[in-house]
């Protein structure tokens, strides 16, 4: 198969998987051009509701080994990437703190265990005691004994990177259309309009490109956003619970993303009351100084997954899917754009080519 140095291609999908193909094909001399069925400034994307959390370790332990190499690629491909963008100021690569209240310190020794059950090693995560864990966070609640600090996990400022991915691929001459539904072929895509042809089509979409993927599920996410002065974070902070596992993320202008649930539906509708009190309270026994903080936004988005919960790409002549993120958008969108691109280009290496190019679960090559 050949490679000319410049190709027409559409990008299909402009949450972060989609923005970041755009931006490299882009810096490659191609012509792109990326389709949204959304906002392009506020994406209805997972990418924009998620956290932005890069945490190998914490997701491996209920997921698989490949997820957790995945998962440190991720951690030195981000890097570099932000600093192309002149964005390095989005990444923060403080670890992440996981503590858990009295009774519920068995959750924390079964994490460890499943930890290192998966690595088939001795993790690397740090037991705290109760002065330790106040050096890193003094502002939690006193009442936390024992925790576990994982030094290897980091965050980023999620919203802030897809707006500078968008700015770039519009500096760079990409030509982008928002509220502009599309269906994919190999070497077309079909909008309201009709078809235009490419070079090339790749398909982003996530759900959205259920009709290709019929194992495809979304999985419903809530997350709480809130803002307060009264209380700082240094990095992201897990509360271990028997039902779930609370994440607070530290972000911008005193403001703090939550969430925990995982929930088997595509229900799209607001958070529920449950949902919302679950959160609150949790949230407020990590420190009761949360008790004023304002809720800016209350956060509901379905993530693409497969059977397998793992991603997939499949790939035609003149067509390229990926998708099934799942909820590790950010963990795991290099390993797969990276894939992409060195198919694309030709060159480079694909290290993660036998967890990515296997079908997924009751689907086809066709």
């Amino acid at each position: 198969m050949t490679h000319p140095t410049e190709r027409t291609i559409a990008v299909a999908g402009a949450g972060l998987l989609g923005r970041l193909v755009a931006w490299q094909l882009l810096r490659d001399g191609h012509a792109v051009t990326l389709y949204d069925a959304g906002d392009l400034e506020h994406p209805e994307a997972a990418a924009w509701t998620a956290a932005g959390m890069v945490a190998p370790l914490c997701e491996t332990a209920v997921s698989e080994r490949s997820v957790f190499e995945m998962g440190r690629f991720a951690l030195a491909q981000w890097p570099r990437w932000l600093d192309a963008l002149d964005a390095s100021g989005l990444w923060h690569h403080q670890g992440s703190l996981m503590v858990a209240h009295a009774q519920d310190m068995g959750e924390l020794t079964q994490f460890r265990r499943d930890l290192a059950h998966v690595l088939d090693d001795e993790p690397p995560c740090q037991t705290l005691d109760d002065a330790e864990i106040h050096r890193l966070e003094p502002d939690l609640a006193a009442s936390f004994r024992q925790g576990l600090y994982l030094p290897d996990e980091a965050h980023l400022d999620n919203r802030e990177l897809l707006a500078r991915l968008l700015a770039e691929i519009r500096r760079l001459g990409g030509s982008c259309h928002a509220h502009c539904p599309v269906d994919t072929f190999p070497g077309e895509i079909e909008t309201r309009d009709g078809r235009r042809a490419f070079d090339l089509v790749v398909d982003c979409r996530g759900t959205g490109a259920r009709q290709h993927h019929p194992s495809l599920r979304g999985v419903r996410g809530e997350t709480l956003h809130v803002q307060t002065a009264e209380i700082h974070l240094s990095r992201p902070v897990r509360l271990m619970h028997p039902r779930y596992q609370l994440y607070v993320v530290p972000k911008p202008d005193q403001r703090f993303v939550i969430g925990a649930t995982q929930i088997e539906s595509e229900d799209r509708s607001p958070v529920s009351l449950q949902s919302s009190l679950e959160l609150g309270s949790a949230l407020y026994t990590l420190s009761p100084a949360f008790a004023e903080a304002r809720i800016l936004e209350q956060g509901v988005n379905l993530r693409p997954a497969f059977r397998d919960n793992l991603p997939h790409v499949t790939e035609r002549d003149g067509l390229i899917t990926a998708n099934g993120l799942f909820r590790h958008g950010y963990l795991l969108a290099p390993a797969v754009a990276c894939h992409l691109l060195a198919g694309i280009r030709g060159r480079g290496e694909q290290p993660f080519a036998e967890t990515l190019t296997g079908h997924p679960p009751q689907e086809s090559a066709a």
